[in-house]
């Protein structure tokens, strides 16, 4: 069974960086892709970034340049540094999979971004 579990979310100041986490356990890590997503609160929910399995890093328009994906293979964990974090930032952030053809997602963590 396969679970994603993010952490490190919180309430910070417009400006100010956070660092997410994702654990996952109950896969190959390594060989797959891994996404965080975010959703406001009354809207969708959004492709934030997205890595490969070897690396390939994809980003919406909105957080280029201020946010980074990353992941360690040997800690099946993948990461997003967020920086001059904005109050549009404000959602719960999703970490997410796709294993044996089944789209997985975490319960999710609250970033909240005051101006």
């Amino acid at each position: 069974q396969v679970q994603l579990v993010e952490s490190g979310g919180g309430l910070v100041q417009a400006g100010e960086s956070l660092r997410l986490s994702c654990a996952a356990s109950g896969m190959i890590f390594s060989i797959k892709a891994m996404g965080w997503y975010r959703q406001a609160p009354g809207k969708q929910r959004e492709l934030v970034a997205d890595i490969s399995s070897g690396g390939s890093t994809n980003y919406a328009e909105s957080v280029k340049g201020r946010f980074t994906i990353s992941r360690d293979n040997a800690k099946n964990t993948v990461y997003l540094q967020m920086n001059s974090l904005k109050s549009e930032d404000t959602a719960v952030y999703y970490c997410n999979t796709k294993y044996q053809g089944v789209n997985y997602w975490g319960e999710g963590t609250l970033v909240t971004v005051s101006s």
